[in-house]
């Protein structure tokens, strides 16, 4: 238990997403925090002169002269509070920014390089949460947490040193009543409070995986007839926040009047200090009373969000866990040289590969050459092993033993330039919620409107979109629900075409689509990639026929190799899947 329970300390030094943007932008940093406390600095100097000023103008100078000075300082003063005010804030902003910008580029950088596997691994409300909930907390970290806390200080150190000046033993006594302020409400409030507010982030977080997952899913939900099922189940656990929510802020509303009758005992303090120290009726010492009891009021304004910033440490420990354990962005995998080839040969030699943490061999001494603009299908039943051989192909993954070359350089080392080399349509292609245009130019963003309407010409979709009233600014909707499943494969041909890749890999694109649909589909691919290498996944044999070689995999290992004429009159076991689909298809 205690191994997933780190403690501060702990997580704060294995940290690996907070600790290097600290040193990269610790020059904004330092210059925030140091006009933060000049800000402060302003508006209790300010204070301050007027305090004086007032009293001493009460007292009928005989000269103008004699509080010209204050004049000139409350002046100063009063102009150099908002524009400290003004420029920390646009400093300590765009630090914050900066530092989450880099940190939404490291998130997407960590999940793109997993984006194959991205479903298997990450649920979309986990996604959610840390994109919404984690990075906008540790935004809040520094905004609401480190800037006001560091600043706080530095002025509690100021100003103990300040009245020491004057009286140690009030400057003693204001080190204790500010400490209750600027220590001991903090912690009483992240004991109190701290927990609840970890609970409310863990809730919030199950509610956005449970609220995503079920909405993919309101189909299934809606035809079992228990669609009021879930409703009444989420409604539960949303009040169960809102009672939370309501605990945290009764605990708010009991710990700010604490706070402000803090503050009156402090302001009653230095005002009866003050009189003793600066005795008098009126003009001469006593001038100083209004001074050092006004200057309390601005200094408020820093000490008061303490307790709030404290109890949410909690928050950010639990952000900055979930991120950590993330897996590790390694920079050494990055591609700085331009890798170009010649030519598209594809040599599998001796391949074997199995996932982490399992011992079964997904693929087991695989041997296979896929010849320049050869076509190729690879069949085998689900968990057979042929789409993780693609993924091998991509370079996604690295094989444990052998080699998979492309024009004679492994694939894993092209890093995100094997997109210029092979070109993947999956299952279910996504549409952005764009514009037809901007969808298909994902494949080469640079390619004209011309280019584009040739592709849509190819793949059979140009008339279709000639109709649409806007044309190629026709908006998709989200995830291209507008369109069939066979015109969203024909968009993402599309794509592919512009991205003119010489390598072609379509990972089972006919999934769920009638028998009819399907062969029209299939038809536009080969005809649109008919001087392009093809790796084509599927799990039956619809269209095989017009391939030059089709492969069979079976419990990770290459059971059957040949044209499909070849095998179909010499091999027993592909003869029964092809009498086996034929009567599939018939029904």
């Amino acid at each position: 238990m205690m191994e997933n329970t780190p403690t501060n300390k702990e997580l704060y030094q294995k940290d690996k997403w907070i600790k290097p943007f600290l040193k990269k932008y610790k020059g904004l940093l330092y210059l925030a925090l140091v006009l933060g406390f000049l800000t402060f600095f302003s508006a209790g100097a300010l204070m301050f002169n007027s305090g004086y000023l007032i009293s001493r103008a009460a007292s009928l100078p005989e000269n103008i002269l004699m509080i010209y000075i204050p004049i000139v300082l409350t002046r100063a003063f009063g102009i150099s509070r908002p524009v400290f005010r003004y420029i920390e804030r646009l400093v300590s902003h765009n630090w914050v920014l900066k530092m989450t910008s880099d940190l939404r580029l490291k998130l997407y950088l960590v999940l793109e390089k997993d984006a194959i596997f991205f479903k298997s691994k990450y649920q979309t409300g986990d996604i959610l949460g840390l994109l919404s909930e984690d990075i906008n907390h540790l935004q809040n970290l520094y905004l609401r947490t480190v800037f006001p806390t560091v600043i706080a200080w530095l002025l509690y150190i100021f100003i103990i040193i300040g009245l020491g000046l004057f009286s140690w033993w009030f400057g003693l006594c204001m080190l204790l009543m500010l400490g209750v302020v600027i220590f001991l409400l903090p912690l009483i409030s992240v004991l109190v409070n701290g927990a609840r507010q970890e609970k409310q982030k863990v809730s919030k977080n199950e509610l956005y995986k449970t609220l995503t997952d079920n909405i993919l899913g309101v189909s299934d939900w809606v035809f079992s007839q228990r669609g009021q099922e879930f409703v009444h189940s989420y409604e539960k656990e949303e009040a169960k926040l809102r009672q939370l929510d309501e605990q945290i802020k009764r605990f708010n509303r009991f710990r700010d009047f604490v706070l402000q009758v803090a503050f009156g005992v402090i302001t009653i303090a230095i005002l009866a200090w003050a009189s003793v120290r600066f005795p008098g009726n009126h003009g001469g010492a006593a001038n100083w009373i209004a001074a050092f009891t006004l200057t309390v009021f601005p200094l408020i304004d820093a000490f008061a969000p303490l307790p709030d910033a404290a109890q949410e440490t909690n928050i950010y420990k639990d952000s900055i866990k979930r991120l950590n354990d993330l897996p590790e962005l390694e920079e050494n995998q990055v591609v700085t040289k331009e890798i170009s080839i010649t030519d598209a040969e594809i040599k599998i030699s001796d391949v074997s590969f199995s996932y982490a943490g399992t011992t079964k061999q997904v693929l087991e001494n695989i041997e296979l050459t896929i010849h320049t603009k050869e076509k190729l299908a690879i069949l085998g039943r689900s968990g057979s092993g042929k789409s993780t051989l693609a993924t091998l192909i991509r370079g996604d993954l690295q094989p444990d033993k052998g080699s998979i070359t492309l024009g004679g350089l492994p694939t894993y080392e092209f890093g995100d330039q094997i997109t210029k080399s092979i070109g993947v349509i999956h299952q279910a292609p996504y549409l952005f919620r764009t514009t037809i245009l901007n969808n298909v130019r994902i494949g080469r963003e640079e390619a004209s409107e011309e280019e584009v309407w040739q592709v849509l010409d190819k793949v059979g979709l140009k008339e279709m979109i000639e109709g649409l009233p806007e044309g190629l600014l026709t908006m998709v909707d989200e995830a291209g629900l507008r369109f069939s499943g066979g015109e969203r494969h024909r968009l993402a041909l599309a794509r592919i075409l512009l991205q003119d890749t010489p390598v072609v890999l379509l990972d089972e694109p006919t999934t769920g689509l009638d028998p009819i649909t399907e062969q029209h589909l299939l038809d536009t691919f080969f005809e649109a990639l008919e001087d392009k290498t093809i790796i084509w996944i599927t799990h039956h044999l619809q269209g095989v026929h017009k391939m030059d070689r089709v492969i069979f995999i079976e419990d990770g290992q290459l059971e059957m190799s040949g044209s499909p004429e070849e095998l179909l009159a010499t091999n027993q076991h592909y003869q029964q899947l092809y009498a086996i689909d034929r009567g599939t298809n018939h029904r």
